[in-house]
C-alpha cells in the first residue's frame, strides 16, 4: 500500500469516484489507500458534495508550507508527554475529527471533543481549548454548549475554581441513556398518531411498527449501556486485586 501524501492526480481520481457516488471504501480500494486517508481528506476539504481537486491540492500545499515555516522546537522546549510522535498525534487527532462529523456533529464540536478525548487530563478549560484550537472563545462556548447538550461532555470545578470540560467513561454512558430516553419519546409520539388516525388504518398501522421499532431500538441500547457500564467498571475497580 503506497504511503507519503496524496497526489494531484490521486485527488482527481476521488473527485471523479465521488461524482459517479462511490463510497469511501471503494475509492480507497480503487487508489491502494486507507479508508480513513480518503475520508480524512473528503470531510477536510469541502465535504463529499462540494469537494474539489485542484482545491484540495492547493489547500494541502498551503498547510504544508506553513508547517515548514514554523519554528523549530527549541532546545528548552518541553516535548509531548510520553515521547509521542507530534506528526503521528496531529494525523490522529484529523482522523478523530473527520469521525465524529462523519457521525453527525458539527466540525467546531468535533474538534473541542477530539481535544478532551485525547489529552491525558480528559478534561481542559476554555482557555486552553482557545489556546490549543487558536479559535475565538465564542466558538469554544457554542461548541461546548452544543455537546453538553448532547449529554458529550459535562462541567465541574477544579482546585482553583475554574471551570474544566471533561469527557469521560461515564459521559458517554449518560449520553447513550439521553440517547434512549429521546427514542422512547419518538415512540410515545408515535403510537399517539394511533388513536388519532383511527386503529386498523394504513397510517396507524405504519405508526404502530415505527412505535414497536423504537420500543424494541431504547430498550436494546439502554440495557447495553447498563451492562457495559457494569462490566467495564467492574473490570478497573477488580484490576489491581487481580495484580495482587
Amino acid at each position: 500500500m503506497p504511503g507519503g501524501r496524496l497526489t494531484q492526480q490521486e485527488r482527481q481520481q476521488i473527485a471523479l469516484g465521488l461524482a459517479d457516488g462511490l463510497a469511501y471504501a471503494e475509492i480507497a480500494r480503487r487508489l491502494d489507500r486507507p479508508t480513513s486517508t480518503i475520508t480524512r481528506e473528503v470531510m477536510r476539504n469541502g465535504g463529499p458534495t462540494a469537494y474539489r481537486a485542484d482545491l484540495a491540492h492547493r489547500a494541502t500545499e498551503r498547510r504544508a508550507h506553513r508547517r515548514r515555516q514554523t519554528a523549530p522546537r527549541s532546545p528548552g522546549a518541553p516535548e509531548l508527554a510520553y515521547g509521542r510522535d507530534p506528526e503521528a498525534v496531529r494525523e490522529y487527532e484529523e482522523t478523530f475529527t473527520t469521525v465524529l462529523m462523519q457521525s453527525g456533529a458539527p466540525k467546531m464540536m468535533s474538534r473541542v471533543l477530539t481535544c478532551l478525548y485525547t489529552s491525558d487530563t480528559g478534561s481542559m478549560t476554555a482557555a486552553e481549548l482557545v489556546r490549543r484550537l487558536e479559535v475565538s472563545p465564542a466558538s469554544i462556548s457554542k461548541a461546548i454548549t452544543f455537546l453538553e447538550g448532547q449529554g458529550l461532555v459535562r462541567r465541574e470545578r477544579d482546585e482553583r475554581r475554574r471551570e474544566r470540560y471533561v469527557a469521560d467513561d461515564d459521559v458517554w454512558y449518560q449520553s447513550m441513556i439521553a440517547s434512549a430516553r429521546g427514542t422512547i419519546q419518538l415512540a410515545e409520539t408515535a403510537r399517539q398518531g394511533v388513536t388519532v388516525l383511527g386503529p386498523g388504518t394504513p397510517a396507524a398501522v405504519r405508526l404502530e411498527n415505527v412505535a414497536r421499532f423504537l420500543d424494541f431500538v431504547s430498550e436494546s441500547i439502554t440495557r447495553a449501556a447498563d451492562q457495559a457500564r457494569e462490566v467495564l467498571h467492574t473490570k478497573s475497580e477488580t484490576a489491581p486485586d487481580a495484580t495482587d
